[in-house]
C-alpha cells in the first residue's frame, strides 16, 4: 500500500530482456534517497505501478525490478528509455503521516493528456482514456475526489459526465507549484500517456452498490420495496 505522495526522482539505467520470460528488468540509478532501509523483495512504487525489489545497491544508489507482460501492457513502463526519469515512493510505513490517499499500485489504465494549459504559478491537466475503457473507469471519478497519475495522488479538478461521448470524455488535475517540482508529470506535453489508478475504494463501493447475482444493495432495496408493496396490497385486498 502506498499514500501516492511521490519521494524521489529516479533515472532508467539499463533495460534488459530476461531469458526465461517475455518480460524485462529494468535498474534505475540515483535512487539512494529511498534505498537506505530497503530489502530484497521490497515493494516501490514506480510511475505509479507496484514493483519488486530483485536486487539493489544501496551506496552505489541502484536498484532492478523485474516487469511481466501485464504490467507492460497496463502501463506506460514499456515507453520508458535509458534516461527516462520515474516517480518513486517506498511501501507506506505504519508510523508515518497518510498524508496522500489509499494507493495500491495496481494500475488501471494508461490515459492521454490532452491539454496543458498554465494558469498562474499552477498547471491545468487534462487527460483521456482509451476508447474501449472509457465506460470501465469513468465511473470511479468524481470531481473533488483522487486518482492516481505515474504514482501521484491528485484532486480531481473536473470529470466529464459520463454520458459524454468517448471522444470527449475526460477529466483533469492541477498542479501546484511544489508538485511541479517533484513530479515527472511537469515534464510531459500533450499526446504523452500517464498511468492511472483510480480510487480502489469507489470500487468497492460501487461494486457493493451494483452487486452481481443478487444485485447488491440496489437489488436488496428494490426486493425490501416490492416485499412491502406485495404486503400492502395483500392488506387491502389487492394481490389479486
Amino acid at each position: 500500500m502506498f499514500t501516492g505522495l511521490i519521494e524521489h526522482i529516479a533515472y532508467v539505467s539499463a533495460i534488459t530482456p530476461q531469458d526465461s520470460s517475455e518480460g524485462f528488468t529494468f535498474t534505475f540509478k540515483d535512487a539512494a534517497p529511498i534505498l537506505g532501509d530497503c530489502n530484497i523483495g521490497d515493494s516501490i512504487c514506480v510511475n505509479g505501478a507496484c514493483l519488486t525489489a530483485t536486487e539493489f545497491d544501496k551506496d552505489q544508489g541502484w536498484f532492478k525490478v523485474g516487469l511481466a507482460p501485464e504490467t507492460l501492457k497496463r502501463t506506460n513502463l514499456g515507453q520508458l528509455q535509458v534516461g527516462s526519469g520515474v516517480n518513486c515512493e517506498r511501501a507506506m510505513a505504519g508510523h508515518t503521516r497518510f498524508g496522500g490517499h489509499m494507493v495500491q499500485g495496481h494500475v488501471d489504465s494508461t490515459a492521454t493528456i490532452v491539454s496543458k494549459t498554465v494558469d498562474g504559478n499552477s498547471i491545468r491537466y487534462s487527460f483521456r482514456f482509451p476508447a474501449d475503457v472509457v465506460n470501465t473507469f469513468m465511473p470511479y471519478l468524481i470531481e473533488k475526489g483522487y486518482v492516481t497519475v505515474d504514482g501521484a495522488s491528485l484532486t480531481l479538478t473536473h470529470v466529464s459526465p459520463l454520458s459524454a461521448p468517448a471522444e470527449e470524455s475526460a477529466f483533469g488535475i492541477m498542479l501546484i507549484a511544489h508538485s511541479q517540482e517533484k513530479l515527472t508529470l511537469t515534464k510531459k506535453q500533450v499526446g504523452d500517456t500517464v498511468n492511472i489508478e483510480v480510487d480502489c475504494v469507489g470500487k468497492y463501493v460501487l461494486r457493493s452498490v451494483e452487486g452481481e447475482g443478487t444485485g447488491g444493495l440496489r437489488g436488496l432495496v428494490e426486493r425490501l420495496v416490492d416485499a412491502k408493496v406485495e404486503e400492502k396490497l395483500k392488506a387491502l385486498g389487492l394481490d389479486k
